[in-house]
């Protein structure tokens, strides 16, 4: 078997020349069926996440999960030192004085956060992902970080057909149409 046998399809990509054509195209996508598509512009969009129907993310929910799990390690840290391990008494205080955690508390519940935001946040969005099979299209290479709207439909889509997906693409104003090979 060659190798140009071997490549296999990943989608249909089409450029648009304006920010509103991209949209305009989404919401057209969209609405015509197809799931499994994606937009790719070099500076974000304001309403573009709303026209592809994406919705809101679940970081948030992991940030404060971890916040709080950050409070709880600071409290038991502080409070298993203080009163256990090390029970002084210091200037008549009690062994478990929170007063005295409340530092700490916030410092790990800042650090806890913000790791679990990072971590979160790469493994949401699938990162470190060292290639992309876009990047095999020569238009999408030369022209998407400077002035490149391109929409991508992935042959993955139950609705994918090359030939009428390419064709849907152009009568939606696309340009520089192509199938992208993996």
């Amino acid at each position: 078997m060659s190798a140009q046998q071997l490549k296999t399809t990943f989608g249909a990509i089409a450029r648009f020349e304006t920010t509103a054509e991209l949209i305009s195209a989404v919401e057209k996508v969209r609405a015509a069926g197809y799931t499994r598509y994606d937009a790719y512009t070099p500076f974000p969009i304001h309403g573009l996440d709303h026209a592809k129907g994406d919705k809101r993310s679940i970081l948030p929910g992991f940030v404060l999960v971890g916040g709080m799990t950050g409070t709880a390690t600071a409290v038991l840290l502080c409070g298993l030192t203080s009163a256990v391990d090390y029970p002084i008494i210091v200037a008549g205080k009690p062994y478990f004085s929170i007063e005295a955690f409340v530092p700490i508390m916030f410092e790990l519940t800042i650090l806890f956060a913000a790791f679990t935001a990072l971590f979160g946040m790469l493994i949401l969005n699938r990162l470190p992902q060292f290639y992309h099979p876009v990047f095999n299209n020569p238009t999408f290479h030369t022209r998407a970080a400077d002035d490149g709207y391109f929409l991508v439909v992935e042959a993955s889509d139950p609705l994918f057909d090359p030939t009428a997906t390419l064709d849907f693409l152009a009568e939606l104003g696309g340009r520089d149409l192509d199938l992208v090979e993996e």
